[in-house]
């Protein structure tokens, strides 16, 4: 083989360099729901055969967990846009300056204002569900912790639907439901100040979408409830007071014990998580503890 020029043989050396394989553990979590990934830099791009190794992680377990990620709001995007096209929350007043991929999610008050939003995950919800394409996941990066509480908590929706009773299952056989921003805004105005009033641009954004109640994850092929007490307002073609009680048998069922794995956070954690297989819950914490985190959310497909 002919030797490289130099200026060739060097960018490839470089090239190899960058995307080096990284010799990282995959170790499930006790609970048969999540995974922790040790011992990757994600500060680094990753080569094919380590991203491929990092997805196929991420379907099996839902929920999975990179430890003492030291990296900046850059990488944290290029990271996530790998996974596909990233989606802007339209809450502008809580993106990070200079990249408005990123949520800021937290209870800091500055100057008198919130520097992001300090009630994100109060009630069980899939990311973006009201959206025509909903999100295929998110992934949340510790800035600051507080010394206690905190914890976020994510259901299996894969596990919630095959445990379904019959009278459930029936019920919701071939059904959709009606899934808006709007279903808690209201109410969370009134129990804290971080949700402000939503201009006309903002409100045209987030439009009520119909969804089927149960979804077929797109990669892996298997079944999902897809409704949340945090967007799901409806189920369309049944009394609404029957719509009602099925939902709210639906969300009880949905967040048993058995069905969720709670995430006590570590400094520097970065989660990734499927919104086409599990809904999540902020646990909180005491209000005078500070806590910051970055989110990104990566567009997903069209339920099915």
């Amino acid at each position: 083989m002919p030797e490289l020029p130099m200026s060739v043989a060097s960018n490839a050396l470089r090239r190899d360099e960058v995307a080096a394989d990284q010799d990282f553990d995959v170790r499930p979590l006790p609970g048969g729901i999540g995974a922790e990934i040790v011992g990757i830099d994600l500060g680094r791009p990753l080569g094919d055969g380590d991203f491929a190794r990092v997805r196929r992680a991420h379907l099996e377990h839902h929920v999975v967990v990179f430890r003492d990620q030291r990296i900046t709001p850059q990488q944290h995007i290029d990271f996530s846009r790998r996974f596909g096209k990233l989606m802007v929350h339209v809450l502008h007043q809580f993106h990070l300056p200079g990249h408005p991929e990123i949520l800021i999610v937290s209870n800091i008050i500055e100057d008198g204002k919130p520097v992001g939003l300090g009630d994100a995950g109060k009630y069980w919800h899939s990311d973006i569900s009201y959206k025509p394409l909903p999100s295929l996941g998110s992934l949340l990066h510790a800035q600051e912790l507080p010394a206690e509480g905190g914890d976020t908590l994510f259901a299996d929706m894969h596990k919630a639907y095959d445990t379904l009773p019959a009278h459930l299952r029936q019920a919701i056989a071939g059904r959709r439901a009606v899934h808006s921003y709007l279903a808690k805004y209201g109410q969370m105005q009134k129990e804290g100040n971080w949700r402000p009033n939503l201009s006309a641009d903002q409100l045209a954004q987030v439009q009520e979408v119909v969804h089927p109640v149960v979804r077929t994850h797109p990669e892996t092929g298997r079944k999902a409830l897809f409704v949340s007490e945090g967007f799901t307002t409806r189920i369309e073609g049944l009394p609404e007071d029957e719509s009602r009680q099925v939902l709210d048998e639906l969300f009880a069922h949905s967040i048993r014990p058995e069905h969720i794995y709670r995430h006590a956070w570590r400094e520097r954690d970065l989660v990734f998580w499927d919104n086409r297989a599990l809904i999540h819950l902020a646990a909180g914490c005491p209000p005078h503890l500070r806590r910051k985190l970055y989110r990104t959310t990566i567009e997903g497909d069209l339920p099915y």
